[in-house]
């Protein structure tokens, strides 16, 4: 059937699925609505009208739904009420962090969920410890540092960091959340990201598809997603929730949602990654090979005293060798000579 106008042919083109390649697999994204919040956000917090749920101070606006307001000990959430069972996923998160409080002065941040729990309150950004799945966290305040000058010990290359950072963990429900240390025991990666009192609109980007989380970033107003995290062997089960969560303390800013948007992942898969996929059915979250990461986190982390001593014993040690192979070598000469009188 013929378009009757330029303009429906156009609005079938915008509104048709993008197709790219991925790991050269044809992959399409197709938005799931039942799984996105996004303005005017009609009855977003009544009962029976809408696919999602406030909890604490979390509130709504015209144009966002503000996680918490800028002031103190206050903690609020956004759920979704039906539980996700996409295979491979996306999620595109716009908020906006902002308040009146100076550099390392403001806090705590927010987190989007993907877990099992749902609608309860906790230390970890607003949301419960030990919980079960993946939490992407937007970090504005540096614990562990402030910990240390209390404490008056130095910084090595494992305290210093820029914040607000942000860093993704998988819990299986026995997994604590480190405030002490802002997670690093059991983060998969993170990145910096100065998403504060910007003008501009900051986004972040969550995709998982055939087991491997990536998290980008678009937060410099140029419209390009920057790397952040990009972890293979990421199991998490079908059926969790999505939320947002955030929490103040002492120090407080307002923590915004402006959209989350989920869209469905087709890939294109062979027969044998389908039989596989189905044979082994994932039940409870974790991550392969999360030992070796925690190793090269900690030799990344290695102090520059630690450092030092390292390479001053390694340079002794071959002096020392040196110095025993030229004695070894000079009586060995002197045998030799003898030899010929």
């Amino acid at each position: 059937m013929p378009f009757k106008s330029p303009f429906t042919l156009v609005l079938v083109v915008l509104t048709a699925s993008r197709c790219f390649a991925d790991d050269d697999h044809e992959m399409e994204e197709f938005l799931k609505r039942e799984f996105s919040l996004t303005k005017p956000y009609q009855g977003v917090g009544s009962f029976g009208s809408s696919h999602w749920e406030l909890m604490g101070d979390a509130m709504v606006t015209t144009e966002q739904v503000r996680l918490t307001a800028d002031m103190q000990s206050r903690q609020g959430a956004v759920w979704s009420r039906i539980p996700c069972h996409l295979k491979d996923w996306e999620m595109q998160v716009h908020f906006k962090v902002h308040g009146q409080g100076k550099k390392n002065l403001n806090g705590d941040g927010l987190a989007i969920w993907y877990t099992k729990e749902r609608m309860q309150k906790g230390p970890v950004f607003g949301n419960m410890d030990n919980f079960t799945g993946l939490g992407v966290f937007v970090d504005t305040y540096p614990n562990e540092e402030k910990h240390l000058e209390a404490q008056k010990k130095r910084y090595t290359s494992r305290t210093q960091r820029i914040f607000p950072f942000i860093l993704a963990m998988v819990g299986n429900g026995s997994i604590s959340y480190d405030h002490e240390r802002d997670g690093r025991p059991t983060e998969l990666g993170g990145c910096n990201a100065m998403v504060r009192n910007l003008k501009h609109d900051t986004f972040l980007f969550i995709r998982y598809i055939r087991r491997r989380l990536t998290v980008m970033i678009d937060i410099d107003g140029q419209h390009e997603w920057r790397d952040c995290l990009d972890i293979p062997g990421v199991r998490l089960p079908r059926g969790y929730y999505f939320g947002a969560t955030a929490i103040t303390g002492d120090l407080s800013d307002n923590h915004d949602i402006v959209s989350l948007k989920l869209y469905q992942l087709t890939v294109l898969r062979s027969k044998k990654e389908e039989e596989e996929e189905e044979e082994e059915e994932i039940t409870i979250p974790s991550v392969d090979n999360m030992e070796l990461l925690r190793s090269g986190d900690g030799e990344e982390g290695m102090s520059s005293i630690a450092l030092f001593f390292t390479v001053l014993f390694s340079m002794l040690g071959c002096i020392f060798l040196l110095i025993i192979g030229l004695v070894v070598y000079s009586h060995w000469s002197e045998s030799r000579r003898k030899r010929f009188y």
